[in-house]
């Protein structure tokens, strides 16, 4: 877009006066921010609907990538970025005597995901738009977004994140798209005169869901793509209803609706939690699907030609009702057989998977979905009949072997399995992942269907995380190697040249230490925790998890704590541990471990004998604004999950895209960042992925043995229940009764020794100023390939088999 600064000027002094009837020199930073983000939306809307009308005018093939979450961070300053008028905007505001940081910081940060599957959505979204694929984002507008985590004496606690308090100047409300959703009643097949079945739904509960359309905006480019949200209402009753009884059940009613798009990932620890936790995956799904299909219709092609003109990707198992929806839509309601309607569905229809682990995929009790979906049961029912006639012919009489891949079995609905058979695509997330499933997981999937599975690593949109989240780094590479990584991320690899320039690396160590001073600055305005921004900034961000292994960090700093104390002349360099998680309000053991790190803060942080020398911060409420603050300015890149449980990773690609040094198990994306940058400029530690299944697979693993045989491991862990550590009585015990009664499930004592010796490593190359620097530009400099524009170039090519209409 070309804007100069004058008509800018204009445009915002008019709008200020329409919206506020103020003056801007007599405007609040609220009314600014309104009045820019307003302004935005009009200069993008051109560009939207000029989009909109190129993909029906010319038939485009369009992707709709239904996920439940989209993290989306802040949209103001990507959308200046993107839009190209960043720089004009800024100069302008600034000769108006208005700062455009301080208008940024105004907006809300969306919390509409938990961590990394909403953020990879995000990331899919933009590289999307910038890389000119007709792509859609379909999700729920939830009110509420994941809590708001404040930290209490050392616990986490949550409060309501109500980020529409305000209003939102990025959505469109589209009421005239609404459609219904229906929920209970009765359903059943009833015959026909001519033979056939006619499906019957009686007794339902309807719900209106509202469609609101947030753009999408390319980077410099004239596409502007769509995410959808759904938003869930009262549909409007009759006139007949009259009296107090009906009045209440009306209000009743217009509560349980309301409450579907209410709150993300409501509790699922008891059955009301469940009940609308599957009423919000078949809402946006059903509301989405419709939509889709109209569309589709209104454009004039025929509906046995669907799968030509829509891709529609399972983002996880949460929307993998769509599967059963299409089937529903074409066969009730367009009125087409079995055969054709499921020709087309598995045609439309891909599939991500996001686990490793099996216990994490999703299911749910027959009874349950029976009374919520009553259509939609029968329709799986039918699915799974038909699909144990194929498991039939290939396995025969071995009931043991169909039931174990059955989509309806042991009482529950299979998610997974249904995305498997009812897709034509399955892929992982990262080479190690993709085959653990081939072999481990899925496996008797693979065997059935091998042409289905692929790998598609995940990627990062490095306009968010390297050109807003670290601009001076950004500037460098352009002075360096020239601005084309901007729109080919890969020819980052052109920086490589310069890892030995001591010019270079003087350069990006001072880059490094000034977001390490601004981080410091931050972190003493909200903790009043004041940290050295020469000491070693190690950061572990990320959900709190246990495979994670945040518990293995703290372990390892509380052992250093021990080493400070009986050794006071203990040789180390100054370190800053970052923690910043949320833990799911549901998970005690995870709420434990942040209150076991808090306590080892608050202990460490003020005890003299440790002369500053390890500092740690947890800070309250990650989310994508913080991390982008946190990012740029860390070091040490913690991503120490236990082998074989973490399908990927994103923030591992973040971290290095901005110089951090990964330390790191060899599980997920870690993999693949090895052979990246090479063994020198990575560290290593832990039990390799054929060490980790063959204690799954054959046992023989004592945490206790451990415990008795390692003189450190059992100080630390004594220092957990013997009043070592002030305030964690109960959380000590627990986490001691997890680690050896328990048997330590995702192996932390077992790679303790390693992941101590690897730290000692870390802080040795940490020494020699040029070989960590060398270490710090290999890592920028390899980081091109893990951008999310060359993801969604292999989903499309691979899985969607969409048009790159410009770029």
């Amino acid at each position: 877009m070309i804007i100069t600064k004058e008509q800018f000027k204009k445009d915002f002094e008019k709008k200020m006066l329409k919206l506020y009837a103020q003056e801007v020199e007599d405007s609040t930073i609220h009314m600014q921010y309104f009045t820019l983000g307003y302004l935005m939306k009009e200069y993008i809307s051109e560009g939207w609907a000029k989009t909109t009308n190129r993909y029906t005018k010319y038939g485009e093939k369009q992707v709709y990538y239904f996920s439940i979450e989209f993290l989306l961070g802040r949209l103001l300053a990507s959308n200046l970025l993107n839009l190209g008028i960043r720089t004009t905007v800024n100069d302008a505001l600034k000769d108006m005597g208005l700062s455009l940081k301080e208008i940024e910081d105004v907006e809300v940060d969306p919390g509409l995901g938990n961590g990394g599957l909403g953020r990879l959505a995000a990331c899919f979204m933009d590289s999307m738009a910038s890389s000119g694929i007709p792509g859609n984002g379909n999700g729920i507008r939830y009110k509420y977004g994941l809590f708001q985590q404040k930290i209490v004496d050392g616990y986490q606690v949550e409060l309501p994140e109500n980020w529409l308090r305000d209003d939102n100047v990025w959505e469109i409300r589209k009421s005239d798209k609404a459609v219904k959703v229906r929920f209970y009643g009765d359903a059943w097949m009833k015959p026909k005169e001519d033979g056939s079945l006619e499906a019957i739904h009686t007794d339902y509960q309807e719900v209106l869901a509202v469609p609101y359309d947030t753009a999408l905006v390319g980077y410099e480019n004239k596409t502007v793509n769509t995410l959808r949200l759904w938003n869930a209402e009262v549909p409007n009753y009759s006139d007949d209803i009259q009296g107090e009884l009906n009045f209440n059940k009306v209000l009743l009613n217009k509560r349980e609706i309301e409450s579907i798009s209410e709150v993300l990932y409501p509790d699922d620890s008891h059955q009301e939690g469940r009940v609308l936790r599957l009423k919000q995956e078949y809402f946006f799904v059903s509301a989405g699907l419709q939509s889709i299909v109209s569309q589709h219709k209104e454009s004039g092609h025929p509906l046995s030609e669907l799968h030509n003109y829509v891709a529609v990707h399972i983002n996880d198992t949460h929307p993998a009702v769509a599967i059963p929806e299409l089937m529903r839509i074409l066969m009730d309601e367009e009125g087409m057989e079995w055969a054709e309607a499921w020709h087309i569905t598995q045609n439309t229809m891909s599939y991500t998977n996001h686990t490793i682990m099996s216990e994490a995929l999703e299911k749910w009790q027959i009874d349950l979905f029976k009374e919520l979906l009553p259509r939609i049961y029968l329709i799986i029912g039918e699915i799974d009949r038909r699909f144990r006639e194929i498991l039939s012919t290939k396995f025969g009489e071995d009931q043991n072997q169909i039931e174990k891949m059955a989509i309806i079995s042991g009482g529950y609905v299979r998610m997974a399995h249904l995305c498997i058979h009812g897709a034509h695509s399955v892929n992982g997330v990262a080479k190690l992942h993709t085959e653990l499933l081939k072999s481990q997981e899925l496996r008797d999937f693979y065997m059935l269907y091998p042409y289905k599975f692929n790998n598609k690593t995940n990627g990062i949109t490095h306009r968010r995380w390297l050109m807003l989240a670290n601009p001076e780094l950004s500037d460098l590479l352009d002075e360096t190697i020239g601005n084309s990584w901007r729109r080919n991320p890969q020819d980052l690899k052109l920086f490589k040249k310069y890892k030995r320039d001591p010019d270079i690396q003087k350069k990006v160590e001072q880059i490094k230490q000034n977001n390490k001073e601004k981080l410091a600055q931050y972190i003493k305005e909200k903790n009043n925790i004041v940290v050295d921004p020469n000491s070693i900034f190690d950061v572990h961000v990320k959900r709190l998890h246990a495979y994670k292994r945040q518990l293995l960090n703290a372990l390892h700093i509380l052992h250093q704590y021990h080493e400070i104390i009986e050794n006071p002349n203990f040789d180390m360099l100054p370190k800053t541990y970052i923690f910043a998680a949320k833990a799911a309000p549901g998970y005690y053991f995870a709420k434990e471990i942040i209150k076991f790190i808090n306590a080892l803060a608050d202990q460490i942080n003020n005890d003299p004998r440790v002369k500053d020398r390890i500092k740690i911060v947890f800070l309250e409420n990650y989310s994508v604004t913080l991390a982008e603050k946190i990012i740029p300015a860390s070091e040490v890149s913690e991503q120490i999950s236990t082998t074989t449980k973490e399908a990927s990773g994103t923030s591992n690609m973040k971290f290095m895209m901005n110089g951090a040094v990964t330390l790191a198990t060899l599980d997920g994306a870690n993999v693949e960042i090895l052979e990246e940058v090479g063994h020198p400029n990575i560290v290593i530690f832990g039990m390799t992925e054929k060490e980790v299944l063959n204690y799954y697979r054959n046992g023989g693993y004592n945490a206790r043995e451990i415990y008795e045989s390692d003189a450190r491991v059992k100080r630390v862990l004594d220092s957990l229940t013997n009043g070592f550590i002030k305030g964690i009585q109960v959380e000590g015990q627990d986490i001691f009764k997890n680690l050896i009664d328990y048997n330590d499930e995702f192996f932390v004592l077992k790679d303790f020794d390693s992941y101590v010796a690897a730290q000692k490593k870390m802080e040795d190359l940490y020494r020699d100023r040029f070989t960590w620097n060398k270490m710090s530009i290999e890592n920028i400099s390899s980081s091109g390939v893990f951008s999310s524009d060359v993801t969604v170039m292999q989903y499309a090519s691979g899985i969607w088999d969409t048009r790159i209409i410009e770029r």
